[in-house]
């Protein structure tokens, strides 16, 4: 998110000496993205970030993949997953491509005796069901039912549960996670058509230094494998940072949506991008005011990208038999549409109460083997008369 933000002391100029009460220097660690290019964060600890003790054996949590090529609308249920006390354990991959990979979790419990960091993709964690606190080095950020946390690659981090009832939508993301260009001017400022500005964003808080020597297991994610570390220092020994890099969050009820008098496309509830694909937010809202309006969204092809749809909650005027959770995943190349008799009957409805996430990659989708335990088979048939 391009917006400075700064917790605990920091030194009045960068890559200057910067002293611990007893004369020693703390250590200042540059936290860069596209090497020296774009957005970056000074973090200041009480010890060097690279004190590893050992390195375990390396162990493959890639997906595997079930149904490489298809053309098959495609429905999952999702609270079919089956919840899991760990948090890692809990996240089945879904639906994958070369840009992004999608994922389902239940974990019952916090993250107590391990950290996690994903070095190569942002994370973007939709809380579905539950409440906690994401807890990083560069402070906390406390999370409820609709948010979406965002969690840029290479950050340290642990979820702490309030209780054992969770589930999450996770999208990993091998670009970076942003807001949309058009939202923003040319110095990354949320302009006024923006359906959320920064008055909406969740920043890091509370930050609090644990200056602990230990053994501190970190498990790392690169190329489809966890890579267990021991480092000889607590992770969280931030004493200050400052910059823009950092993880934050935005609740799906503070997305202000966009209406019209005529059915508007789905780019006006786009609210993340990333390298070819969008995540957008469809949120409880006025429907047409055009005395001949349809509400009811019209039939599409798909040419250029597959469209996936994460059923959160509310109403959907356009499908039938939807639960929460469910994916629906319409993959480019036929068309899909509202469900038969869903248009006459959205006609004279004023608005809707429908909550979902959704998703359009411009590379096609896999399903995984998970998804494949999942999956409503007949779900293809559901335009039949």
């Amino acid at each position: 998110m391009p917006l400075y933000h700064s917790l605990g002391s920091i030194p009045p100029k960068r890559h200057t000496q910067f002293r611990k009460p007893d004369g020693s220097l703390y250590a200042e660690e540059l936290v860069s993205t596209e090497g020296f290019s774009s957005l970056y964060s000074l973090v200041y600890h009480a010890y060097p970030p690279t004190i590893v003790k050992t390195l375990g054996e390396p162990y493959s949590v890639e997906p595997k993949i079930a149904r490489e090529k298809h053309l098959k609308h495609t429905s999952l249920i999702g609270f079919n997953i089956q919840p899991e006390d760990d948090y890692l354990q809990s996240r089945k991959p879904v639906l994958v491509n070369s840009d992004l990979h999608i994922s389902l979790a239940a974990p019952r419990q916090s993250m107590t005796d391990y950290f996690y960091k994903n070095s190569q993709a942002d994370e973007v964690v939709f809380i579905h069901e539950g409440s906690g606190t994401l807890k990083t080095g560069f402070g906390n950020i406390k999370f409820q039912y609709g948010d979406y946390l965002v969690i840029p690659r290479g950050t340290i981090y642990q979820m702490e549960f309030d209780g054992t009832a969770n589930r999450l939508f996770i999208v990993e993301s091998f670009s970076p996670i942003r807001p949309p260009k058009r939202y923003r001017n040319q110095y990354g400022q949320l302009m006024e058509h923006s359906p959320y500005c920064e008055r909406d964003i969740k920043l890091p808080a509370n930050l609090k230094t644990y200056d602990e020597h230990g053994d501190f297991k970190i498990l790392i994610k690169k190329q489809g494998l966890i890579y267990p570390y021991i480092y000889a220092t607590h992770p969280f020994d931030f004493i200050g940072w400052d910059g823009f890099h950092y993880p934050w969050a935005l609740s799906i009820h503070d997305f202000e949506p966009i209406t019209g008098r005529l059915h508007q496309p789905p780019p006006v509830h786009q609210t993340f991008e990333g390298n070819n694909f969008v995540i957008c937010s469809f949120v409880p809202r006025k429907f047409d005011y055009h005395p001949l309006s349809i509400p009811a969204p019209y039939n599409h092809s798909n040419v250029d990208s597959d469209e996936v749809l994460y059923y959160v909650d509310g109403d959907f005027m356009s499908r039938k038999s939807v639960v929460k959770g469910q994916i629906t995943l319409h993959p480019g190349g036929i068309p899909h549409g509202p469900h038969p008799g869903s248009v006459e009957k959205s006609i004279g409805k004023e608005s809707t109460d429908e909550l979902a996430v959704m998703i359009d990659p411009f590379r096609p989708l896999m399903l995984t083997e998970d998804a494949i335990k999942i999956e409503d088979e007949n779900y293809y048939k559901s335009w039949q008369y």
